[in-house]
């Protein structure tokens, strides 16, 4: 429904996204395109999801997990729509390689 995964889909596949995040024994650095995929990390990483609001360039250092980046998804909704443009994606990433490089 209005090209977004329904509950079910999302919970069928977070099993897959917990195994995919305790293989990366070295993972430093979630970017969660978009708000489901946010709320998917959260609820992944044993996180509520109301300690942690979406918000498009946020960063959120999690207790003994990854660091989360949020960015609006790259959807051609959103970037026609100019909600995210080319230079705000690049932003984020601009800003994680920052945060992760001043360890």
């Amino acid at each position: 429904p209005q090209n977004k995964p329904t509950g079910p889909e999302i919970n069928a596949c977070r099993p897959f996204l917990e195994h995919e995040i305790a293989t990366m024994t070295n993972l430093e650095c979630i970017v969660a395109l978009g708000g489901i995929s946010h709320g998917t990390v959260l609820t992944a990483l044993g996180q509520r999801k109301s300690a942690y609001k979406f918000g498009h360039g946020a960063l959120h250092r999690l207790p003994g997990g990854p660091l989360l980046a949020d960015s609006y998804h790259c959807s051609r909704y959103n970037t026609n729509t100019r909600r995210l443009t080319e230079a705000m994606f690049h932003a984020v990433f601009a800003t994680v390689r920052a945060e992760l490089s001043g360890k």
